[in-house]
């Protein structure tokens, strides 16, 4: 960032991966008392990645379900950060220390500032509370019979929860990464 940037306003965005498939997670669910309810639990293996940000800020957010994680798929993610922050916009991106956030493959697009996050701190990256919220909401008790199917529920939780702009502010918001 040189002197094109000073002029630049600054986002915070949190990023993360989270994977999602056929070999889901159980979550608490209302019941009559006494009675013990069924939950569908798959044994197979197939599954997707969601790659999310979030400015909460700005309401911004940026994701891409993908088949793997890694630095190529990473890059892709990165790519979408920067044409949404925009031109006249600098992100910086605080995320955890995954090996494909640092791999020496990556295109950092020149409008996005990688920022590490300390080792084993998964509380100080809100988007932690999204997965959370998607997989509680949205995406767990359930069996996917393909993998389009895991891409598509993936894609239907990310739309709705991002349409839900409070939920949205009150799930990432932090008082310590509002800039300005």
């Amino acid at each position: 960032m040189g002197d094109k940037s000073k002029d630049k306003r600054i986002e915070i965005w949190f990023q993360d991966e989270a994977r999602v498939g056929q070999k889901n997670s159980l979550v608490y669910q209302w019941t009559k008392r006494g009675t013990r309810p069924t939950q569908p639990k798959d044994q197979r293996y197939e599954w997707a990645y969601i790659f999310g940000a979030i400015c909460p800020e700005l309401g911004k957010s940026a994701a891409w379900v993908m088949p793997k994680a890694n630095a190529q798929t990473f890059n892709t993610h990165l790519e979408e950060i920067s044409s949404v922050a925009g031109e006249d916009a600098i992100a910086i991106v605080l995320l955890d220390q995954a090996g494909w956030h640092s791999a020496k493959t990556l295109k950092i697009p020149e409008n996005v500032v990688l920022m590490p996050l300390p080792p084993y701190s998964p509380e100080l990256n809100p988007i932690e509370n999204v997965w959370q919220y998607l997989r509680q909401t949205y995406l767990s008790n359930r069996v996917f019979d393909t993998y389009d199917e895991i891409v598509n529920a993936c894609c239907d939780a990310w739309k709705a929860f991002i349409n839900l702009t409070g939920v949205v502010h009150s799930v990432t918001s932090r008082d310590w990464a509002i800039y300005g």
